[in-house]
Parts: structure tokens; C-alpha cells; sequence
């Protein structure tokens, strides 16, 4: 039997593996725009964030520049680096099938975003996407899962929130849901076990037994 009635995902490096592509576009922006390199490590970090927020916090003056960088290099290369998580497509048929409202709140613009789910084959199974250009505010802040919940007709105290970022810990408790982490993503374990998710599962069986028991 469903834990929650409604569940909620993060989309890069939670429902889909994004992250070798995200690293890649940041490498490559870096380098066009600046001359620049970025390592794997400091990129992730990154990772949560909108483009708008990480480049305009470090590199005010060649934001545009870079963000234009990173959008020509992600959207060429997504079809080919996109990878799928084992196991993933079939725990969001499963939840369907038992009656789980499911949605995605993300941080990536819509285009890239429906481009994401459709490359991954899974924008048939996910009713709701929340991206940001939806909302004015954006993780940590509640408003995106908020929007989320608002369209799937579901209330926060029958519903969780899973992602693999701080920010995604933080998104959460500020809605008032628990947070379920995946390891699997952009974040190590233990950085996110600070964070205090209320569970922290490192494999998709894990996931599973945790929404469907």
C-alpha cells in the first residue's frame, strides 16, 4: 500500500541522470565565455540551482553570456548524454497504478525540462511539471512544490518531496513535506544526511519499498 498520496520529484539526477550533461554545459560555457575551466566537483555543486541564480551570484557581468553558452551546448548534446536510472520508469508506472498523484518541481527552464522527460521517454507517465519559469521564486523557497501540489489537487500532509540537492531538503521542510534524498544524484551522502531528509536511500529498491512498501 502508497506511503503518500501524492509524490513529488526533482528531475536532474533524481528521475533522470542529467549530471554528466549539466557538468559538460558548465565546462563548456566556462570555457567559451571565459576561457575557463570548471572541475566535475565544483559543478555539481552547482547543481539546484536555476542558470539565472548560479551564474548572476559568481559572474554577474557575463551571465547572459554564459547562460546563452550552457543553454546551445545542453540542448545539442541532451539527446545523446541523457542516461536513464534503472528501475526509474517502472516505479513511476507502479505509483500510477496504485493511485499516487506524481509530479515534477525543477528548477530547469520548461523547455528544457519537457525536452528532458520526452528524450528519457517519460513524459507519458508524469502529469505535472513545475519549472521555472512557473514561479517567480525558486528552491529552496516552497513555491514551486506548492504550485505542484496546487495542480495535482493534493495537500501537503498526504505527500513527500524527493530530490538529490540541499536545496531540494530545504524546499521541502519550508512546504511542509517530508524529504526523501537520493544518493544517486549530484550530492554525496553524506552532505545530504546533513541536510536531516527524513529518509536517505541510496538504491531504487530502496525508493521503491520506502513509496510502495
Amino acid at each position: 500500500m502508497p506511503r503518500w498520496s501524492c509524490v513529488l520529484f526533482d528531475l536532474d539526477g533524481t528521475v533522470v541522470n542529467t549530471i554528466p550533461l549539466i557538468i559538460a554545459s558548465y565546462d563548456y560555457a566556462m570555457r567559451q565565455v571565459l576561457g575557463e575551466r570548471v572541475g566535475p566537483e565544483e559543478a555539481r555543486g552547482w547543481i539546484g540551482q536555476t542558470l539565472y541564480d548560479t551564474f548572476h551570484a559568481r559572474y554577474p557581468d557575463d551571465a547572459d553570456a554564459l547562460i546563452s553558452a550552457y543553454i546551445e551546448f545542453n540542448l545539442a548534446s541532451m539527446q545523446t548524454m541523457l542516461e536513464q536510472y534503472s528501475g526509474m520508469r517502472e516505479l513511476l508506472s507502479d505509483l500510477v497504478s496504485s493511485g499516487v498523484r506524481i509530479g515534477v518541481a525543477t528548477s530547469k527552464r520548461r523547455s528544457s525540462a519537457e525536452l528532458t522527460l520526452r528524450y528519457s521517454g517519460l513524459e507519458d507517465v508524469i502529469p505535472v511539471t513545475v519549472a521555472m519559469d512557473d514561479t517567480e521564486r525558486h528552491k529552496p523557497h516552497p513555491e514551486p512544490l506548492q504550485l505542484a501540489l496546487e495542480r495535482l489537487g493534493a495537500d501537503p500532509a498526504g505527500s513527500v518531496y524527493i530530490g538529490d540537492a540541499v536545496v531540494d531538503v530545504q524546499a521541502a521542510h519550508a512546504a511542509g513535506l517530508p524529504a526523501i534524498s537520493v544518493s544517486w544524484g549530484a550530492v554525496d551522502a553524506d552532505v545530504l544526511a546533513a541536510a536531516k531528509p527524513e529518509h536517505l536511500v541510496s538504491e531504487m529498491d530502496q525508493l521503491r519499498t520506502l513509496l510502495l512498501g
